[in-house]
């Protein structure tokens, strides 16, 4: 039985036709996703990136536009009681120089091209969100 929300947040970071992904491993699974988490109690949206982004990767960014809010319900894989809800915003990462990975969980990170012919995100929304960005960017 569903009995919680999660709202999570997360960024696409685009330079050069690349978005930045993370690597990490969650319950055992490897994962790829694009860079964010889960929004705190007194935190607005924006507030929970640059949070993210600094705890994370050590940077800050400039958030550009809200990009999609998933539409239909999605239980979490992880935990069968939560409903997620997930939010997405185009940023800029404006100390690109200060790039750190600081959280233990984040094994690698990695720029992917928006116009690789298959879409490699395994997690169902992060695929509209990446096939969107493919409609925007390219």
């Amino acid at each position: 039985m569903i009995d919680k929300i999660n709202i999570r947040v997360y960024a696409c970071a685009v330079k050069d036709k690349k978005v930045l992904t993370l690597f990490e491993e969650y319950a055992g699974e490897p994962l790829m996703k694009f860079p964010g988490g889960g929004l705190e109690f007194g935190e607005s949206l924006i507030e929970c990136l640059h949070r993210e982004f600094d705890e994370e990767l050590n940077v800050k960014i400039e958030v550009v536009e809200h990009f999609y809010t998933q539409e239909d319900f999605l239980a979490s894989r992880f935990r069968e009681n939560e409903q997620l809800l997930t939010i997405y915003y185009i940023v800029n990462i404006t100390t690109e120089e200060d790039f750190l990975i600081l959280d233990p969980c984040i094994e690698r990170t990695e720029w992917i091209d928006i116009d690789t012919p298959d879409n490699p995100f395994p997690l169902p929304i992060d695929r509209i969100v990446f096939d969107k960005l493919k409609e925007k960017f390219l």
